[in-house]
C-alpha cells in the first residue's frame, strides 16, 4: 500500500513561491548599513521606557536590590506573585508548575529576567525559558528585572547578538505594557497584555 504524504499549507506556499521566483538576490551586507548609535544607551533605554507606558526602579549605586521591598511598593495589592527564578522566594506561584495556560488566568504580578534591552525602543527579549509562553502576555503586570551592561544601542546590535546565540523555539521583543490607539488617537494601556511592564535596571 502506498501512503501518499500530504502538503501542508505552508510547504505548499512556499513551493509556489519558489516555482515563481524569477530573480534571486544575495543577502545584503548588514555591516555596512550605518546603524544608530546612542552616546548614552542606558539613559535612552529610560527616556524611551517612560514614553511607551512603562515604569522604572533602578537600584541605587552600592545597595543590594531588595526586590520583595520594589515589588510591595509599586504594587502593594499584589496577590498572586508568580516566578521561575529560584531567587525569587517570596513568589507564592510557580508557573512551571502550572498544567494548562490557560490556569495561569488571574496573576497579578510576573517576575521575568532577561539578558537583552534595546536603547531605541527599549524592547526586551524573551527567549522562551517558560513551560507557557503567555506568562509573557497574561499577568496584570510585568516586573523585568536587566542588568544596564546588557542594553544595546538598537535592533540591529539586537539582532547581531541573538544571531551568535542559539535559536529558541519561540521568541518575542516586549516594550512597555500592551497597547492600542484607535482613529481618534485614544490611547488604551493592557489593551492584550499586561497592564503595567515595571523595568528593574541593575
Amino acid at each position: 500500500m502506498i501512503i501518499k504524504k500530504t502538503m501542508s499549507s505552508k510547504e505548499y506556499i512556499l513551493n509556489k513561491i519558489r516555482e515563481n521566483t524569477k530573480e534571486v538576490f544575495d543577502k545584503p551586507n548588514l555591516e555596512a548599513i550605518p546603524v544608530t548609535v546612542y552616546k548614552d544607551p542606558v539613559e535612552k533605554f529610560k527616556q524611551i521606557l517612560s514614553d511607551v507606558g512603562g515604569e522604572l526602579y533602578e537600584q541605587p549605586e552600592g545597595e543590594n536590590l531588595n526586590l520583595e521591598a520594589v515589588i510591595k511598593k509599586f504594587f502593594p495589592e499584589a496577590k498572586t506573585i508568580a516566578s521561575t527564578l529560584d531567587e525569587i522566594s517570596f513568589a507564592n506561584l510557580n508557573p512551571n508548575e502550572v498544567e494548562e495556560p490557560k490556569d495561569l488566568d488571574g496573576i497579578d504580578v510576573a517576575i521575568l529576567k532577561t539578558e537583552l534591552g534595546v536603547a531605541e525602543n527599549a524592547a526586551v527579549w524573551f527567549a522562551q525559558d517558560v513551560k507557557h509562553r503567555i506568562l509573557y502576555f497574561i499577568p496584570e503586570a510585568l516586573v523585568i528585572l536587566l542588568k544596564k551592561s546588557d542594553i544595546v544601542h538598537s535592533m540591529h546590535h539586537a539582532y547581531a547578538q541573538l544571531e551568535k546565540e542559539e535559536r529558541p523555539c519561540y521568541g518575542v521583543f516586549v516594550s512597555g505594557p500592551s497597547k492600542t490607539a484607535d482613529i481618534e488617537q485614544a490611547l488604551v494601556m493592557g489593551a492584550h497584555g499586561a497592564r503595567r511592564v515595571l523595568v528593574v535596571l541593575q
